[in-house]
């Protein structure tokens, strides 16, 4: 399982919110890439970024935020966040980053996600954020009528690469992550799922990889390691270590 330490950004400040209220703030680091620094050198091989004005306003708003961050890691950088078309997609490729994920535009225009998932394979990822079964939208501030599973079966062949599925109400919590909407995703369609969402202890990490049925690729980890409720060191272990297998 590949860990995901998340850097949301919000007026170019590394912060966490609460259940997505974006009036709900908690600043965690003035800077951003020397958050991304210290978690490369935590040992986690991949980062998740989200700009969170930008997802709201529908375009990028922290781009200088993002790019400190390219030139201060050699790691993969996975960003979402307002990233609404595809001359957008390609520019952040082209900046350096290694997979972009679409959220709102995967409910508004699958067509569009379609397209990038075939221009730009392995790159393209989609954000399914959801508040009470149903998706939500532009920076959660709206719902949709569509349910996680739903969505995620509208690009079972599209060429994906991952789905980040998020439990909006679990989100900054520290609750414990939903492995059951997790799982349910990941057990109707084919594309990996990375879970999101409340990950509070290393009882979640072992629960998303004991759970029976398709296996959960990734976890993204926040407010959990900006508290220190999870150190990064024993998570890595327990995401390397083998899943438990069933009696009988």
């Amino acid at each position: 399982m590949i860990l995901y330490p998340a850097i949301d950004l919000k007026g170019g400040h590394c912060v966490r919110l609460l259940k997505g209220d974006m009036n709900a703030v908690t600043v965690f680091n003035d800077n951003p890439a020397d958050q991304a620094a210290q978690f490369v050198r935590d040992g986690f091989q991949w980062l998740h970024v989200v700009d969170l004005d930008g997802a709201v306003e529908g375009r990028s708003m922290n781009a200088a935020a993002v790019s400190a961050i390219l030139q201060a890691v050699a790691v993969p950088v996975q960003v979402g966040g307002g990233i609404r078309t595809l001359e957008a997609i390609e520019a952040w490729l082209e900046a350096g980053v290694s997979r972009v994920i679409l959220g709102t535009v995967a409910v508004s225009d699958p067509g569009l996600v379609r397209a990038a998932a075939a221009a730009f394979p392995e790159q393209v990822a989609v954000g399914i954020d959801a508040l009470d079964g149903r998706v939500a939208v532009k920076g959660w501030v709206e719902s949709s009528d569509l349910s996680a599973v739903d969505l995620a079966r509208r690009f079972e062949d599209a060429g994906v690469c991952a789905l980040i599925v998020t439990d909006i109400g679990r989100d900054g919590t520290l609750g414990g992550v939903n492995v059951d909407q997790v799982g349910e995703v990941a057990d109707a369609v084919g594309i990996p799922v990375i879970a999101s969402g409340g990950m509070a202890s290393l009882d979640d990490i072992a629960a998303l990889k004991a759970r029976p049925g398709a296996q959960i690729a990734g976890a993204v980890l926040g407010k959990a390691l900006y508290t220190g409720a999870i150190r990064p060191a024993e998570a890595l272990s327990a995401a390397r270590r083998a899943a438990p297998r069933a009696a009988g």
